[in-house]
């Protein structure tokens, strides 16, 4: 199979080839793998690399599932496979290995998606951009190597809007899909709270912000993971309300006519960037043009800067949370290496945090659901940006120097439309409708009453299909 062929394709379409009996597994691997080797390199987008023993893998692989025997990729989050190591991007976790899979990675597995590596993350996977120490530099956006792929799952994003594979595994706690798929050029969905498992060594993430998914290049691609991947786990402690049927089948169905409430500035007047607002009308008007009515509205009062304070506590208890636990396992102090300085500050501020701030922090995120919820009566979706600013420059967010609580303010400007999200649950996708003069992507964001996906990616592929993204592949040349 040429190369061309294969990131041409999006996963359902190599599925149909595969079923066919066109291709083969090992064909398929072998295409991902030559161009991860010729592409990734450019962008520092991937770790853990496994490309032998995938070949392997996929030549002894049966098809199953609804994508057959695709090449994939696990996010370096900590999702638990007992063939990848995993960092979070942090060399105080390197090299941390698992005894089983967590239920989400055979979930992958049976929905015939093949890992053949990890992508790269920030540290413990706490920043709208990817530029871990541990990975020995940044990961670069691959329309333009200057600036930053986003974050947390900037080494997805980017191996996606490469062709390096038409979905890759994804996670979100306060925009990190859906920053880097805006960022990227992508599209990426954050669901319910609760529609994706997390067990079985964990119930929720970051108490309850985080969720973990897809990036893809197709929505029908993220519709059918969906599917594969969405069952209830015995024991979770959210469940998320059943879905209407088949996300995949749903996107055959005509759309009915929607009520958008359109946002065009951010919480607490959070400046927004000419491009981005551009897009959003640009999107509005589409919607206008599908039959949709679409009224002009404002963010609801959330009390933005509480709701950043809450979160900034809730990431620095998880963070003493991971680092103690491994201390604790390895009997070794830490040491001023361990932990790259706006982490290790977070680390000293979670130390102080009392448990009442905590509980507190998890109760704003409740009140923000209820906020949105009903905000929301009488809409059946959310249009705004996706970020407040064009692809940020590497550097413009490290965490090389300064501190945890001022990182976090700054973060909070510039994934302003993304984290109110995920306090209240509802899904949210970022789709990339818009693209600027320079060739620079601008994401367009859809969010849905809590539960109702099917609304996200019903709209979704409607404007995929007015204003289609899919062709556009990035060749990032080396630095």
């Amino acid at each position: 199979m040429r190369d061309t062929e294969y990131q041409a394709l999006d996963g359902l379409a190599l599925a149909d080839l595969l079923a066919r009996r066109e291709v083969s597994p090992e064909d398929l691997m072998a295409c991902a793998i030559k161009l991860a080797r010729e592409r990734a390199p450019a962008m520092n987008a991937l770790c853990y690399e496994r490309y032998e023993e995938s070949l392997d893998v996929a030549r002894a692989w049966q098809a199953r599932g609804v994508f057959g025997a695709i090449p994939f990729l696990l996010k370096d989050s900590g999702l638990a496979h007992t063939r990848f190591p995993s960092s979070l991007g942090s060399r105080l976790l390197n090299d941390t290995r698992y005894a089983r899979n967590a239920t989400l990675a055979d979930r992958f597995e049976a929905a015939g998606l093949i890992p053949f590596a990890r992508t790269t993350v920030p540290e413990f996977c706490m920043a709208p951009t990817t530029e871990a120490a541990r990975n020995g530099g940044p990961t670069r956006n691959p329309w333009d190597l200057t600036r930053s792929s986003g974050g947390s799952s900037g080494g997805a994003a980017a191996a996606v809007a490469a062709g390096i594979v038409p979905l890759a595994h994804g996670s979100d706690g306060g925009g990190s899909i859906r920053i880097p798929a805006a960022a990227c050029g992508v599209y990426g969905v954050k669901v319910s709270r609760g529609r994706v498992p997390m067990g079985p060594l964990r119930g929720e993430g970051w108490g309850g912000l985080a969720t973990d998914g897809v990036l893809s290049r197709s929505v029908r691609d993220t519709a059918a993971a969906l599917d594969a991947i969405s069952a209830p786990e015995p024991g979770a402690p959210y469940a998320a309300p059943a879905a209407p049927g088949s996300y995949l089948e749903l996107l055959s169905n005509p759309v009915r006519k929607m009520r958008i409430v359109v946002w065009h500035s951010a919480f607490n007047g959070v400046a927004v960037a000419p491009e981005c607002v551009a897009a959003v009308e640009r999107a509005a008007a589409l919607c206008r043009e599908l039959g949709h009515e679409v009224v002009d509205g404002t963010p609801p009062d959330i009390e933005y800067d509480a709701f950043v304070q809450a979160h900034a506590n809730v990431l620095a208890g998880n963070i003493v949370l991971s680092v103690d636990t491994r201390l604790g396992l390895t009997g070794q102090p830490l040491n001023d290496a361990d932990l790259e300085p706006v982490l290790r500050q977070g680390y000293e501020y979670g130390k102080t945090l009392p448990a009442a701030k905590y509980i507190g922090s998890v109760n704003r995120f409740h009140a923000i659901g209820r906020i949105l919820d009903h905000y929301m009566e009488g809409y059946d979706a959310i249009l705004s940006p996706s970020l407040t600013q064009l692809p940020l420059k590497l550097g413009a967010l490290s965490t090389s120097h300064g501190s945890f609580l001022d990182f976090r303010r700054k973060v909070a400007t510039y994934g302003t439309f993304s984290l109110a999200f995920n306090a209240s649950g509802q899904p949210a996708a970022s789709l990339p409708l818009v693209w600027t003069e320079a060739g620079l992507p601008v994401g367009v964001q859809v969010a849905g009453r809590y539960g109702r996906e099917d609304v996200v990616l019903a709209l979704s592929a409607q404007l995929e299909m007015a204003q289609p993204w899919a062709g556009r592949i990035a060749v990032p040349q080396r630095v």
